[in-house]
């Protein structure tokens, strides 16, 4: 039994823990609990916190390991080494237990913050279960790191120092793991997302028979197939409301708001996509409306309907709107692996658009307007490049949820008014760019609108927007006084722990109501697109609240 155990030491599974490492794991376990900015299921907490315990775990064993190389103690006698992990593992299994009991109001604050009910339970069990399973998968590959890193190590160690070789094995054993981990195993992952999604896109709503108007796209006469559309866009062109709809809140007669949209199958390239777009809404006619919107979708494909359907309201109908599938994938996905992506779809689509309008006479040509949430306001603001406008500009952009790595918001929020806070910035005097939230904030400039109005729609528990890869090692701004209002007055930061928090945030951000997180309201879409198209007639104050109260009453 002794000589198993001797040998079990080298095991991957079975060796002795690192009392650090145990000790690091749990209060990584503890503190990846704490509140963060989107309400979490006990399933998910689970796996943050296995996540967490596991990435603990290695830090301690790493620091453990970092000591003997730098200090090269004489080696503790095996007894010595038994009693510090009990130690450890008693003190680990303290915190985990308090950590399970807090687990519960650690997670009504967030809810407080997003008025949500509390919940009955936090699923201690669930957690539980869950972050040891996944912790013991991390501790074994872990272990295969350290046994593949000693084996390398020993067949160099002939040909050079110790140490050098050490070094030797470790750089090559951490090279071997990326490849095989994003190489291989990322590559599947992806290919196998990309495949669920697009036959999540490819079977929609595909009950909704063909419109019969031949002013909607995929209807008669249309240049573009409807089965092509894929799920968002036969929706976006069967939903929103109809000129009934508008007439009944607003008390005036209004048009039917016409819509294009071309989808990922509806052409090979996104220059024939674009291509397309432009035909379809020159044949319908919607240069000839008095309003013109470039809706950018997000990942999906999707143009939401609370941040489209105010402003079609707004205008009694005037309006056409053109928006071109380019993915599938949803937008966070997208912009952890590829950030980029729809890029090239969103320049040509401008292009083709932008160059139409700018072609017509001032006087006939409608206002031209650009909307975008999340990967959609990314795409959009980096497609309209104001060096490529500033003969003919557009008349404003209303981007909603803006993601951390849009270029223009990460350079206007750096650039910010000193004292404003980040989840609400103000931007030199205001004639130009201004921020709004839950409240609306699009009055407070010092200057008034100039010719061209851009309104940034963010929330402080969008970690879409707010996600930070130095929170790793450094304090989010975000988290500074005074906090937005829908961010826990318990959100610590915790190094490393907070990160990977935005990490599962961001892959959880629409869960919240609406509102809160990634899940813009159209009340809010609906005092961004009045300040950026400005007075429209006949939609007073009254009028405005019943506008309100109808998109509350539709869900939106």
């Amino acid at each position: 039994m002794r000589r198993f155990y001797r040998r079990s030491q080298d095991l991957p599974l079975l060796g002795r823990l690192s009392p650090l490492g145990t000790l690091l794991g749990a209060a990584a376990f503890a503190a990846a609990l704490w509140p963060s900015l989107i309400p979490r299921s006990g399933a998910v907490q689970g796996m943050l916190a296995g996540f967490a315990l596991g990435i603990g775990y290695a830090a301690g064993g790493a620091l453990t390991l970092l000591w003997v190389w730098v200090v090269q103690p004489a080696p503790a006698p095996p007894r010595a080494l038994a009693r510090h992990s009990r130690i450890a593992a008693v003190l680990a299994l303290g915190v985990v237990i308090w950590a399970l009991w807090m687990a519960a109001g650690w997670q009504d604050d967030i809810r407080a913050a997003m008025q949500m009910p509390p919940s009955e339970t936090a699923r201690p069990f669930t957690i539980a279960a869950i972050a040891l399973v996944l912790g013991a998968v991390l501790l074994f590959l872990g272990r295969l790191f350290r046994r593949t890193f000693r084996i390398v190590a020993a067949q160099v160690e002939p040909f050079l120092p110790r140490r050098l070789a050490r070094l030797v094995g470790l750089v090559a054993t951490a090279w071997l793991f990326w490849a095989i981990g994003a190489g291989v195993f990322l590559d599947r992952v992806l290919g196998t997302l990309d495949t669920i999604y697009a036959k999540v896109d490819d079977v929609g709503p595909m009950d909704l028979p063909p419109p019969a108007d031949p002013l909607k796209t995929g209807g008669p006469g249309s240049v573009v197939h409807w089965n092509s559309l894929g799920a968002e866009g036969r929706h976006r062109i069967a939903s929103g409301p109809d000129a009934a709809g508008i007439s009944a809140v607003s008390g005036r007669p209004a048009q039917e708001p016409l819509r294009v949209y071309v989808g990922l199958n509806s052409a090979a390239t996104p220059e024939a996509r674009a291509a397309l777009a432009l035909e379809e809404l020159r044949r319908i006619g919607g240069f000839s409306r008095k309003y013109l919107v470039i809706a950018f979708p997000t990942g999906t494909g999707w143009v939401d309907p609370a941040g489209m359907s105010p402003v079609e309201y707004l205008t009694d109908g005037d309006i056409a709107s053109v928006s071109v599938q380019y993915s599938y994938l949803p937008s966070w996905l997208s912009l952890l692996v590829e950030p980029e992506y729809g890029g090239e779809t969103a320049h040509e689509v401008f292009r083709a658009i932008y160059g139409h309008w700018a072609s017509l006479p001032v006087e006939d040509r409608p206002r031209l307007y650009l909307f975008g949430l999340s990967l959609g306001a990314m795409n959009g603001d980096l497609a309209a490049d104001f060096y490529d406008v500033i003969a003919a500009p557009y008349q404003g952009a209303l981007w909603a949820g803006p993601p951390f790595a849009t270029p223009s918001w990460q350079a206007i929020t750096q650039g910010r008014v000193a004292g404003s806070p980040l989840w609400a910035p103000r931007f030199r005097d205001g004639s130009l760019i201004r921020f709004t939230g839950q409240t609306d904030r699009t009055a407070e400039a010092e200057a008034p609108w100039g010719p061209m109005r851009i309104v940034y729609l963010q929330y402080a528990s969008d970690p879409i927007v707010f996600f930070r890869a130095d929170s790793f090692w450094r304090r989010p701004y975000w988290l500074e006084e005074p906090r937005g209002p829908d961010v826990s007055s318990s959100f610590v930061w915790v190094p490393g722990v907070t990160m990977l928090q935005l990490v599962f945030d961001m892959m959880t951000a629409t869960t919240t109501p609406r509102g809160f997180g990634h899940v813009y309201a159209a009340r809010d879409y609906l005092a961004g697109w009045r300040a950026v198209v400005g007075e429209t007639g006949g939609w007073d104050k009254a009028a405005v609240a019943r506008l309100g109260d109808a998109l509350a009453a539709e869900g939106l």
